[in-house]
């Protein structure tokens, strides 16, 4: 008996062995071959009745368990793609001789199927993909806390004087899982957030009903990321101390790569008597270790030209809520009736779509785009009453009608006509004189601001007392424009306003005291620092 080149091909594949062409990847064909639904649905059969420990699978079985969608009438083009499933090597096919009465059964095509070793690798494989392209993320505010409470039980440990090697390795692991669950959880939130921006349209009431949780959800989570950041921040910046190697970190990592390395399996590369197996486990242990926390590290501390990545995803959620609020005022835009381009071409497109003809389509076009003869526009009076008397139909060709006599000043200025007098000229002379009082008031207020910020000298924060509205907003600026420029280990600092008329330098305090600020609005409360605010337009910087 021979075989086709085909069931050989898939035949190769089952047997474990790299196929030549690629055969051996037989058992993805289905996927895009046609009647690939009814594929699908015969293998997702066998994945439920392998969960319930059941292993071979007769047609009419697997005809009963499709799904009502995709379920034929009849038997027989169940048992096709049976036969085509086998011959691609998902399925292996077994004579069924439990039901065998006579001699004549054998000679009829009875058969058992169930899953092979590729076929169920192929499900799994399909299964994770379909399973992370539906996962949408989430900003996970419980993750930073627990991290938090992972750095300080390390912190603990390393103060000892000799930490528990089972503790601190489960430690890492549990901080190494939960550090991947966050970083993964956000990269897929934030790009099914951009889709959920660019996608708008699908569902008018669903993203507007959607909008108000997902802003309260983000403003939430930037406001857990500004507090457990910074604690996280900390906690890493005293587990790696000098970043030397004799810091707390890499103690820790060495203590979890020596536990690590102890368990590993002996390699297949010879031993020599420079390398033993147990040193080059210990070397590769180490390396991944220090390449987790080196990557945790970074997502948390910045260093010069690399900002840390939790500042990039704070930024990214801040841009993210703006986009929002845009896309709602675009959207209440369109309920209001206002003119939309958008909405204008697909109007258009419709109307093309139901014109009964080219030659209303062609009308249409003209009509829209304002692409008609526009003889009219430049003709002379003799022209004109000699059209009146001899119409020339407005389709004729340009190349075959007579030539038009026009106005040398068309040629000359563009314009056919003579220009008229010139407008009334609108007086603006009030609305001058508000904006220069406007302008006068703010400068006023923004130079009492400045004076009354200047502190003529090293201050603590606490000791600046009750600032007013405007000053204090000034105040929120400069100090900000102070903390961007700190970094890790960084104990003073100095920065200028955008618009150069002030400077600040802050300086951290060891006291540990904290600052309060009052305002008619609240009360500003933070770190004691030691600050010097300079008015550069009154004196010149320090």
């Amino acid at each position: 008996m021979t075989s086709s080149p085909e069931y050989e091909s898939g035949a190769a594949a089952r047997g474990g062995a790299p196929a030549p062409g690629g055969a051996r990847y037989e058992v993805f064909a289905h996927l895009t071959a046609p009647n690939s639904v009814l594929y699908r649905a015969v293998m997702g059969v066998f994945v439920r009745a392998k969960e319930q420990f059941r292993v071979h699978l007769r047609p009419e079985e697997v005809h009963a368990g499709l799904p009502e969608a995709v379920r034929p009438t009849a038997v027989d083009p169940v048992a096709e793609a049976l036969t085509r499933l086998h011959t691609w090597g998902n399925l292996r096919e077994d004579p069924d001789t439990e039901r065998v009465t006579a001699v004549e059964d054998f000679y009829r095509r009875r058969h058992i199927y169930q899953l092979t070793r590729e076929g169920e690798a192929a499900e799994r494989a399909l299964a994770v993909y379909d399973e992370a392209l539906g996962a949408t993320g989430a900003l996970q505010a419980v993750a930073l806390a627990d991290i938090a409470t992972q750095l300080r039980a390390l912190l603990k440990e390393s103060c000892r004087e000799s930490p528990d090697e089972a503790v601190v390795h489960l430690t890492l692991h549990g901080l190494v899982a939960r550090f991947g669950e966050l970083a993964d959880n956000a990269s897929a939130f934030m790009g099914s957030l951009q889709r959920t921006i660019d996608l708008h349209d699908a569902d008018v009431d669903a993203f507007l009903a959607y909008k108000d949780h997902l802003i309260a959800y983000l403003e939430r989570f930037i406001g857990d990321l500004i507090t457990r950041g910074s604690e996280i921040a900390s906690l890493l910046i005293e587990l790696n101390g000098d970043g030397g190697d004799t810091s707390p970190a890499a103690e820790l990592v060495r203590i979890a790569a020596r536990r690590e390395a102890a368990d590993a399996a002996p390699g297949r590369a010879p031993e020599t008597a420079d390398t033993p197996a147990a040193d080059r486990a210990l070397e590769r242990a180490l390396e991944q270790w220090r390449h987790r926390w080196a990557g945790l590290c970074s997502w948390f501390l910045s260093t010069p030209g690399a900002p840390a990545q939790s500042h990039r995803l704070r930024s990214a959620a801040r841009t993210a809520v703006p986009q929002l609020l845009r896309v709602v005022a675009v959207l209440n835009e369109r309920r209001t009736g206002r003119s939309d381009r958008s909405a204008d071409f697909r109007t258009l497109a419709r109307w093309f779509a139901q014109a009964p003809d080219d030659d209303a389509r062609h009308r249409l076009w003209r009509t829209a785009f304002a692409l008609h003869p526009s003889r009219h526009l430049v003709v002379d009076p003799d022209t004109a009453e000699r059209r009146e008397r001899d119409p020339v139909p407005p389709g004729t060709s340009w190349a075959q009608d007579e030539p038009i006599t026009i106005s040398p000043r068309l040629r000359r200025t563009g314009s056919y006509e003579r220009r008229g007098r010139a407008r009334k000229v609108i007086d603006r002379s009030a609305e001058r004189r508000y904006l220069a009082e406007l302008a006068r008031k703010q400068a006023g207020e923004a130079e009492a601001a400045r004076a009354r910020l200047a502190t003529r000298g090293p201050v603590r924060l606490s000791d600046l007392g009750e600032l007013d509205p405007a000053a204090f907003g000034l105040f929120l600026q400069l100090l900000g424009d102070a903390l961007a420029r700190w970094g890790p280990g960084t104990t003073r600092t100095t920065a200028t306003s955008n618009d150069g008329t002030m400077e600040i330098r802050l300086s951290a305090l060891p006291d540990g005291r904290t600052a309060t600020v009052h305002t008619p609005e609240g009360t500003f409360r933070g770190p004691d620092h030691l600050v010097d605010i300079v008015d550069l337009t009154r004196e010149g910087p320090r």
